[in-house]
């Protein structure tokens, strides 16, 4: 299939969170139009983000409605929730899934997870034969699995969380329940097009993140409303956090700005077609963090030093990003970069 080249218009699920929000805005800067998907809560209220903090971002940007519009989604979990949402698009971004470890029934995660990615592909095989490609974000916590290597790239598939999800279903650790939620939906995106081959005219590619770092242009009204991976960073920055918690090994991280650049660059690149891409900066400890808020020139008031410099001695694995690389010729952001930028972000919110 060809590639998606602006200025056609990209369907975007789930706008309103932190890596789709900026997704919307890499799209606009690169001269898509962006129609953006958000859910009505149980009060029957559309998200704030959507109807107000993201189109004013947008044309703060110079993109105005012509540009973004949005359109609300019941419940991604729905047969057919995406019907419309779908009509006259020319590619998705499908990015609306939870993230969180908070789980009691691993099916708090796997259903929305499994059931929205499904849902809009089939959405799109009835409604929208016009798209040409679909990118999903998936997780490397599709990729990570038991393995004595610890180098990780997109050939590997995680198998270890289904299985002990399958084996101890509540009982599994929050962690495998998350992870075998982003597996599972994955799998069922390939396999979706696989057995539709000949009835479906797009193809796919898939987006794999670790923990993403980054400014935030969504709307956040508290600290506990944060995302977990902005969570993470954030309750590092405080007092409290004992050296042995700075240097645990906390797998890799990625610039948000680096994850949402690879989104659109998989629409427009031809070779993108029919792959995975893992998106990651390397490896870190939160000391590693710490280390970088303060060689930056910020204001750092009770923000701990930990044990300067000791993050570097601590082992990690390693997603390699040499196929983004090399496909879409990124250089993903240093700590240097994204740590200072995140800390500035927190604190222009009160946070």
């Amino acid at each position: 299939m060809a590639p998606v080249l602006a200025p056609a218009k990209v369907l975007v699920t789930g706008a309103s969170g932190f890596i789709a929000a900026w997704v919307c805005k890499t799209l606009l800067d690169h001269g898509y139009h962006v129609v953006g998907t958000g859910e009505q809560d149980s009060y029957d209220t559309i998200s704030f983000s959507i109807r107000h903090r993201l189109p004013k971002l947008f044309e703060k940007d110079g993109h105005g409605k012509d540009k973004f519009s949005f359109v609300i989604v019941e419940d991604i979990e729905m047969n057919g929730a995406f019907d419309q949402a779908v009509i006259g698009v020319d590619a998705v971004q499908h990015m609306a899934s939870p993230f969180h470890f908070k789980a009691d029934d691993p099916q708090e995660l796997i259903g929305p997870a499994v059931s929205g990615t499904i849902g809009v592909l089939e959405s799109i095989k009835k409604n929208a034969p016009g798209v040409k490609r679909v990118v999903i974000t998936s997780s490397i916590a599709s990729i990570i699995h038991d393995k004595s290597s610890e180098i990780f790239d997109e050939t590997d598939w995680n198998v270890t969380s289904p299985n002990e999800v399958e084996q101890k279903g509540k009982g599994a650790s929050a962690i495998h329940k998350y992870r075998a939620s982003k597996v599972l939906a994955e799998r069922a995106a390939w396999k979706f097009l696989e057995d539709n081959k000949g009835s479906v005219a797009f193809d796919l590619v898939t987006v794999c993140p670790p923990m993403v770092w980054g400014p935030i242009i969504h709307d956040v009204k508290s600290v506990d409303a944060l995302n977990t991976s902005i969570a993470g960073f954030h309750a590092h920055t405080l007092p409290g956090k004992t050296e042995q918690q700075l240097l645990i090994p906390s797998g890799n991280w990625v610039d948000v700005r680096d994850v949402a650049l690879v989104h659109v660059l998989s629409l427009s690149n031809k070779d993108a077609a029919g792959e995975r891409f893992i998106t990651s900066s390397g490896p870190f400890t939160y000391q590693d963090a710490l280390d970088a808020l303060h060689r930056a020139d910020i204001s750092l008031t009770d923000v701990p030093k930990g044990t300067p410099g000791k993050g570097k001695d601590v082992p990690g694995i390693i997603y390699s990003s040499a196929k983004a690389e090399k496909v879409f010729g990124m250089k993903f952001k240093t700590i240097d970069e994204t740590a200072p930028a995140t800390f500035k972000a927190l604190k222009d919110r009160g946070f």
